[in-house]
């Protein structure tokens, strides 16, 4: 079964506000300053956002451990 493109997006917002609040932490316990740590994680947000959604994409068309299976039979495995 394959994705939609608005999924790859989506999944890829969400896991870039998650990995930008790491960011940010960890730039906080380095730097010790705020405007520091939201500028690094403010800028790391927008760039892997849209290296995921390319990365994403492109597995897409790969096969690599994929099982195939009928075309018109709805693939219910978790």
């Amino acid at each position: 079964m394959a994705d939609k493109h608005y999924r790859s997006l989506v999944k890829a917002i969400s896991w870039r506000l998650t990995g930008s609040v790491d960011t940010m932490i960890i730039s906080f316990l380095i730097t010790g300053k705020i405007k520091w740590a939201l500028t690094i994680s403010g800028v790391e947000l927008f760039t892997k956002i849209g290296l995921y959604y390319a990365h994403e994409r492109l597995w897409e068309k790969i096969s690599l451990g994929r099982i195939q299976g009928p075309k018109d039979k709805p693939n219910f495995d978790i």
